[in-house]
């Protein structure tokens, strides 16, 4: 018979909590609630939501709307979105993340102290989280994607360098010593690791349960920047890992000569739809 085990590190983070937690209760309420853009990088949990009565909107939608509640997800937003709201009498439900939204302050206090150094932020072009700490330099700052991008900036200027708070560690210090190595004399370059302890933390951890298992599921939705960098650290150590967004993605010839399987997923991935993937792969053979 097929063992299967779920990651107990893997499912939502914290801050991707508190905001489901957050449009619950205001559901409950049974009063109409929007939220700009998904609440989280899932379809799955987004359509569950959605089934309940939370409206997903984008800040198009968000410019033509007045006197309703709308949500702010865990990855925070720049700040025309509450001027946006406070214009448009918008009550807003902020679940922004508590390490997010430190990081955003962070950000504007060194902008205001140094509007002309280059303010560089090491994640995902037009990521959601990124627009938000993009929006307190009022969008001056600089967004590098990978180890190539840091090349395109100005050695010769003031560089304070932060991260997207769900990018690999690794990539994050490749990236200050290459600027260390490159920095004219009498320039000031200053870092700050500010990726999420929590999310850091399942890189090595899920690895080592990768490790474990003859099959891997990693189950995450298409749009989970966390979710690729995770499942390329289970591919690493395990060539027989798969991404899935659900159970109807599952191919029972992955477990052919298997003895057990491990189901694993993003900060984005609920545990609901980990089980449910353990329960299809039991259901057909767990007998």
């Amino acid at each position: 018979m097929i063992q299967v085990e779920i990651d107990k590190g893997s499912g939502f983070c914290f801050g991707v909590t508190t905001a489901i937690k957050k449009a619950e209760e205001e559901l409950e309420k049974g009063e109409q609630l929007y939220c700009l853009g998904d609440i989280v990088h899932n379809g799955m949990e987004v359509n569950r939501l959605n089934r309940r009565g939370l409206i997903t909107i984008n800040r198009d939608d968000l410019k033509s709307l007045h006197h309703v509640k709308v949500l702010l997800r865990a990855h925070g937003e720049p700040p025309e979105t509450y001027e946006i709201a406070k214009q448009n009498n918008i009550e807003i439900i902020d679940a922004t993340c508590p390490v997010v939204l430190q990081l955003q302050r962070r950000i504007k206090r060194k902008f205001d102290a140094n509007p002309m150094a280059q303010i560089v932020i090491f994640g995902k072009n037009g990521h959601a989280e990124v627009l938000g700490l993009v929006g307190q330099t009022r969008n001056r700052a600089i967004v590098i994607e990978s180890f190539e991008d840091v090349k395109k900036l100005d050695f010769d200027r003031d560089i304070f360098l932060y991260s997207q708070t769900t990018k690999s560690l690794d990539e994050f210090h490749r990236i200050i010593t290459y600027i260390q190595e490159h920095m004219a004399e009498g320039a000031t370059f200053e870092s700050f690791d500010t990726i999420c302890r929590q999310v850091a933390n399942r890189m090595p951890n899920i690895a080592v349960f990768a490790t474990k298992h003859d099959v891997i599921l990693f189950v995450c939705g298409k749009k989970s920047s966390n979710g690729k960098v995770l499942f390329q650290q289970c591919r690493q150590v395990n060539p027989h890992a798969h991404l899935i967004e659900n159970a109807k993605e599952i191919e029972l010839e992955w477990f052919d000569g298997a003895q057990t399987v491990g189901i694993c997923g993003a900060t984005s991935t609920p545990k609901w739809l980990m089980e449910e993937c353990r329960d299809y792969i039991l259901s057909h053979l767990g007998a």
